[in-house]
């Protein structure tokens, strides 16, 4: 059933003539455009002028619709008519010239009847989609390979055809006092936690700001803590994570024009999971989490070990070793601090100038460039292999984090570390370290524990952070998400073990 277009309650701009409008138009909105199109009908006595942008609109569908439909009927046009005979369901009345030049602006077409009071405009966009392709930042091996386009209506369409489910919600706001831009909030309503809901519906609402340009750029303005390197949500190109995590009693925040989503509440382990690990066997999926933990500590602290023990700490390095070690850095200059933050500054550059550069230019880039520069480098004296081979373990480890942002303040971390390790040796990293727990432990996801299940302590949800856990054992949610229903199944029945013969 075709919806009737709203009136407004505004004083009018009309009635006016077709030329002051165009006048008023281009004056306001497109004095800079010269592509603002203006037809004009003449018919019965009557002029009937159509406004738009000829390339922001589909000008064969206005053809179709409206101007066929205008220039064939032998009857006396007005705005009411107008929208009871053509059969478009986003019809709007205007009666100021401001809503209607921003209609425009959006890919819409004004039709005015001369001497009207009111004119009407429909919305004829000409959308460009990009066809949904293999997710590049967040790579899998196993599991779908689709990842979100730049296309709102195309991102939703993708999530209702992976969730069929009534629950599904979605509610639209419009941000940016500049550049208005469409975003989504989508949850599940008999999963999400109404408090969760709430905080993230009054963060959107009453968000000020002249545009926004991402997804990623949003979460900075609604984050709980804006000055913290961590990131408090978690930003994802693909749907089947996005569909995960609301099936969990999360929320997730869609913008227009943005090819990812982002995800809250989160928790600081869940940076360290992966949709990959739940289509693996339990058993790998939790080896592989630990892994990437472990990564995580030994990419943050074996550069500041090495700097440590050989600034103030000789003693505890093995003899053999330490015999290796003098020999390697006989001919280096520097001091061990000045030398690791010139490899470590060295590496991001590669890692740096590979991501920028075209995908096969990168790859050669990042391979060859790290062998030739590596050789040399120790070659000329101005470091040691050992420190070569600690950088490149620390690089590596950093990689094996699926999330880029966490990955990225993973290895910015390693700057201040090395330079407390130069100054105060063990004492330097152990207060950094300090530091660091005190921090994470205060922050928090939609004012939720961002360091849960550790803190504070939930041994149940261990198993959808830590480790992973048989999926007919794991028929509970997690308790930080505090979702409404807690339990995802019914546990099955307690069967007996039967021998062959029975």
């Amino acid at each position: 059933m075709k919806r009737k277009a709203k009136k407004t309650s505004k004083s009018s701009y009309f009635p006016c003539t077709l030329e002051q409008l165009e006048k008023d138009l281009k004056d306001g909105f497109f004095n800079s455009t010269p592509d603002f199109s203006k037809k004009t009908i003449e018919q019965n006595g009557q002029r009937i002028g159509v406004f738009f942008i000829h390339y922001m609109v589909e000008k064969d569908q206005i053809y179709k619709f409206v101007l066929d439909k205008i220039q064939s009927e032998n009857i006396q046009w007005d705005t009411k008519l107008l929208d009871n005979e053509i059969p478009i369901n986003n019809a709007k009345f205007r009666t100021e010239c401001e809503e209607i030049g921003k209609d425009i602006l959006r890919g819409s077409v004004c039709i005015y009847v001369e001497g009207d009071s009111d004119c009407i405009t429909y919305g004829f966009p000409n959308i460009l989609e990009r066809t949904p392709s293999k997710a590049e930042t967040e790579s899998l091996v196993f599991g779908p390979k689709i990842a979100f386009t730049e296309s709102l209506r195309s991102n939703m369409n993708i999530i209702h055809w992976r969730m069929d489910n009534s629950s599904l919600t979605s509610e639209k706001f419009i941000i940016g006092n500049e550049i208005p831009t469409e975003v989504r909030l989508v949850y599940l309503k008999d999963l999400a936690n109404e408090e969760n809901v709430n905080e993230m519906r009054k963060r959107l609402k009453n968000l000020e700001t002249d545009d926004v340009l991402e997804s990623s750029v949003l979460t900075q303005y609604i984050e709980d803590n804006s000055y913290s390197i961590f990131p408090q949500m978690y930003v994802t190109e693909l749907p089947d994570r996005l569909c995960y995590e609301l099936k969990e009693g999360k929320l997730s925040v869609l913008v227009d024009k943005s090819p990812s989503a982002v995800i809250a509440p989160i928790n600081f382990f869940s940076f360290f999971e992966s949709t990959e690990d739940l289509y693996t066997r339990w058993n790998m999926g939790s080896f592989i989490r630990l892994m990437r933990l472990v990564a995580m500590f030994l990419s943050v602290t074996l550069t500041p070990l090495y700097v440590a023990a050989l600034t103030f700490h000789y003693e505890i390095v093995p003899t053999a070793l330490l015999v290796s070690l003098g020999h390697s850095r006989s001919r280096v200059p520097f001091p061990p601090l000045l030398e690791a933050l010139i490899l470590e500054f060295l590496i991001e550059l590669i890692r740096e100038a590979g991501a920028r550069l075209p995908t096969k230019v990168g790859q050669t880039m990042g391979i060859v460039g790290g062998i030739v520069i590596g050789q040399a480098i120790v070659q000329a004296g101005f470091t040691s292999n050992i420190l070569i081979i600690i950088v490149a373990l620390s690089a590596l480890a950093s990689f094996t984090v699926p999330s880029y942002l966490m990955g990225s303040a993973i290895r910015i971390l390693r700057f201040p570390l090395i330079i407390m390790a130069g100054l105060w040796g063990f004492l330097g990293i152990f207060f950094s370290f300090s530091f660091l727990i005190i921090h994470v432990l205060k922050q928090k996801s939609l004012k939720r524990p961002y360091f849960a299940p550790i803190y504070p302590f939930r041994p149940k949800d261990l198993d959808n952070s830590i480790v992973r856990i048989p999926f007919l054992k794991s028929n509970y949610r997690a308790y930080s998400n505090m979702a409404k229903k807690t339990k995802r199944f019914n546990e099955p029945p307690n069967t007996k073990k039967k021998d062959i013969e029975e």
